[in-house]
């Protein structure tokens, strides 16, 4: 008799859902009846402007858009994001050789994973990171060296490091600013300095912006293909889930070095059709349309965050205000470091009704942290405060120690 191997190869490889727990505890307490205050997955909560469903709608009505679409994307969707790199970081893209469509930024950069990695491949991911930044090569049989990225460690010391210490050497390095958890943002000049590195060493830089538009101070994030020369080793990975608050609609792209956007549209054209047609329609009215929408989206996050850092702030949890994303990353308040970042999620879900993601989730490095998603309305987060405060204050003389978990970033 022939039976299935246990488990398959890839899947030995990806590790247990480590956010599982905390989906079990929610689910069983929205069945008991409880008002779940959900601040754990970076859903966007707004509805997409009406412009761009009103197209949406027109193009469906076309029943000549209902077949196949185009794996790389319309070309006037590259068109129209060729023409927001212009305007938005004056860089000058080639929209039939530099520009690709994707079915959202995290799509994109695991297919490109499977276009540019070999077995046995070493590529550089930061710790903690948005999960498919990592385990989109792990799929594709890479092994990983992880830099940290957390407050007060040296970013440019840590990479030097990691690639000295690499063998074989990497073959490429991921970067994500502003960063999904910890929020973080850095300057042009950190991007000139990481392309000079990576030329030196021939490594391969892979750059998500897909927060690029949301942010709160007076600079708005760069792109690392702003720098001269980028262009040579980059590629960068962009998305309208955030930006439009199109994150079901998943529209993505991947725009520079020209071999590796014919690389992943190589490996695209053997996977998918591309989005369906009256989506990218609607995405090229987002991108030409009126852009006053992507200012409101922006204030609503930042009046939002306010609103929930005030709050954490009179609870007695002192959280960093984030200069961009939709999250807040959040150390434990003093007396529950101990537990560990999964175990008090839990205990703040049983205890609050508040839902947050563990930071170990994230990554080994996400420990004594969790990520705080501002999907909720300000009245909605002023009421999690306020339960989170009852739960501080109840919890005063300290919590007792919970086993920790095992960390194992996950999907979201």
């Amino acid at each position: 008799m022939v039976t299935m191997q246990e488990e398959f190869y890839r899947i030995k490889r990806l590790p247990p859902y480590v956010f599982a727990e905390v989906n079990a505890l929610k689910a069983k307490a929205r069945a008991a009846g409880r008002d779940v205050i959900d601040l754990g997955m970076g859903n966007p909560d707004g509805a997409t402007p009406e412009h761009i469903v009103k197209k949406l709608i027109e193009a469906v009505q076309n029943p000549r858009s209902h077949g196949y679409s185009v794996s790389r994307g319309i070309a006037g969707l590259r068109r129209a994001y060729a023409a927001y790199y212009a305007r938005r970081f004056g860089v000058v893209l080639d929209p039939e050789s530099e520009v690709i469509t994707t079915l959202g930024s995290k799509e994109g950069l695991a297919n490109l994973a499977q276009a540019i990695t070999a077995p046995g491949d070493i590529v550089l991911v930061p710790n903690p990171c948005y999960p498919i930044h990592a385990f989109g090569f792990i799929m594709a049989g890479a092994s990983l060296r992880h830099v940290p990225l957390v407050p007060g460690i040296d970013f440019m010391r840590e990479l030097k490091q990691a690639v000295a210490r690499s063998v074989p050497p990497p073959v490429a390095l991921v970067l994500n600013f502003p960063a999904n958890p910890t929020a973080q943002v850095v300057t042009l000049d950190f991007f000139a300095e990481v392309v000079e590195f990576c030329r030196h060493h021939d490594i391969i830089l892979l750059s998500d912006v897909a927060y690029a538009e949301i942010y709160f101070g007076g600079n708005p994030p760069p792109s690392i293909l702003q720098v001269p020369g980028a262009r040579d080793i980059a590629v960068e990975f962009s998305s309208l889930s955030k930006t439009y608050s199109m994150a079901g609609w998943r529209i993505g792209f991947a725009v520079g070095n020209k071999r590796l956007i014919a690389a992943l549209a190589r490996v695209k054209s053997y996977l998918d059709y591309g989005a369906f047609t009256p989506i990218q329609v609607a995405a090229t009215a987002a991108l030409n349309g009126p852009q006053n929408c992507i200012a409101e989206i922006r204030e609503r996050y930042k009046a939002r965050r306010d609103v929930l850092i005030e709050g954490l702030r009179q609870a007695g949890w002192e959280v960093p205000s984030p200069e961009a994303t939709m999250f807040a990353w959040a150390p434990l308040p003093p007396r529950f470091r101990e537990m560990g970042s999964l175990a008090f999620s839990k205990l703040l879900l049983e205890e609050a009704n508040v839902a947050v993601s563990p930071g170990v989730g994230f990554g080994e490095h996400g420990e004594g942290f969790v990520r705080i998603a501002l999907v909720e309305n300000r009245q909605r987060l002023r009421q999690a405060t306020r339960n989170i405060k009852q739960f501080l204050a109840g919890r005063a003389q300290g919590a007792k120690p919970r086993e920790r978990a095992v960390a194992a970033p996950a999907a979201e």
